[in-house]
């Protein structure tokens, strides 16, 4: 059910702005616990690498997300992309543009040239009738004044559902998924998921990247979560 416009989509308490979806209390409820830069899990290293990162590091160079995968974000994240409320996308691109803007002004992030979304196949695509990911990642470009590429990934094959597979599975069902369309030697890009569980998607298409001449690889994404 969508909300009135105007009000916050957790508490219903009227926004100071409208456009923003969520209030600024509700907002300082979604905080990522003390996390590793670069896998985006929980870590006492914080803001250091943690000791997984150090011995086997992703093949991604930083990992920025809102919260983990729990109430209320999960909530919001599934009324996304199971009941087609699209009207919700804006909102939560600008819960992950704050962490953006919070990682730049310490310091830790630079921006990209290129924003990618994590694409769904043709099939899956028709029908669910949109890309929660490319919704996320038109507003974040706009925003932040990065270049975006609609269609500059593209999923070749259909893959088994991911949330439905083990994790050593996972790697294998992506593997050879997706293709490139686009040129992205020596340029620094960041990719767009809802939510990052095991990492063999965002992974998967990070090497891609980085076997085409990417420079370097970023990850945003609104839920980390094993």
């Amino acid at each position: 059910m969508l909300t009135i416009p105007g009000l916050c989509w957790l508490c219903r308490m009227p926004l100071a702005v409208a456009g923003w979806g969520i209030c600024s209390i509700c907002q300082q409820s979604l905080t990522p616990p003390p996390h590793c830069p670069r896998c985006g899990l929980e870590a006492i290293t914080h803001p250091l690498p943690c000791g997984r990162c150090l011995l086997k590091p992703p093949p991604w160079q930083r990992l920025i997300y809102v919260d983990d995968y729990r109430a209320p974000l999960n909530v919001l994240v599934q009324r996304l992309k199971f009941s087609a409320a699209t009207a919700l996308a804006p909102a939560l691109s600008r819960l992950l543009l704050c962490q953006l803007l919070a990682a730049r002004r310490d310091g830790t992030l630079r921006l990209p040239d290129c924003i990618i979304a994590v694409p769904l196949h043709q099939t899956r695509g028709w029908r669910r009738g949109f890309n929660q990911s490319d919704l996320l990642a038109r507003p974040l470009a706009r925003w932040l004044g990065c270049r975006y590429q609609p269609g500059g990934l593209k999923r070749r094959r259909r893959t088994a559902i991911q949330h439905q597979l083990s994790a050593s599975a996972r790697s294998d069902n992506l593997r050879g998924a997706f293709t490139l369309e686009f040129p992205v030697r020596d340029l620094h890009i960041a990719i767009v998921d809802d939510v990052v569980t095991t990492g063999s998607t965002v992974a998967e298409i990070s090497r891609l990247l980085l076997r085409n001449g990417a420079a370097t690889v970023q990850v945003w994404c609104l839920c980390r979560t094993l």
